[in-house]
């Protein structure tokens, strides 16, 4: 059988959806996500590139309160470093 070709991004095998500056990380069906803010940008050449990048491993259960939803938060420097990162913390939480 043929692999399913979707127009869904995806980075280490869960998806990336962007809505205005927030980019969520992971399935929604799964007990965690990752949630990135970008705070800040900066202009190289022609492009905006992240500059910094607030992100929160959070829990789905919508029993939750926001707080209590968050697990771990962190800042970094740029996009990868925080993908990157939250990559790790998703792993871990799924496992």
């Amino acid at each position: 059988m043929a692999k399913k070709k979707t127009d869904e991004l995806c980075w280490r095998g869960y998806p990336l959806v962007r809505s205005g500056s927030v980019i969520y990380y992971g399935n929604i069906t799964d007990p965690f996500i990752a949630m990135l803010q970008i705070i800040s940008t900066k202009k190289v050449g022609e492009l905006e590139i992240a500059d910094k990048v607030s992100l929160q491993l959070q829990a789905t259960d919508p029993e939750l309160r926001p707080k209590e939803r968050v697990q771990k938060s962190a800042e970094k420097s740029g996009l990868y470093p925080a993908l990157d990162l939250a990559a790790v913390w998703l792993e871990r939480a799924l496992k």
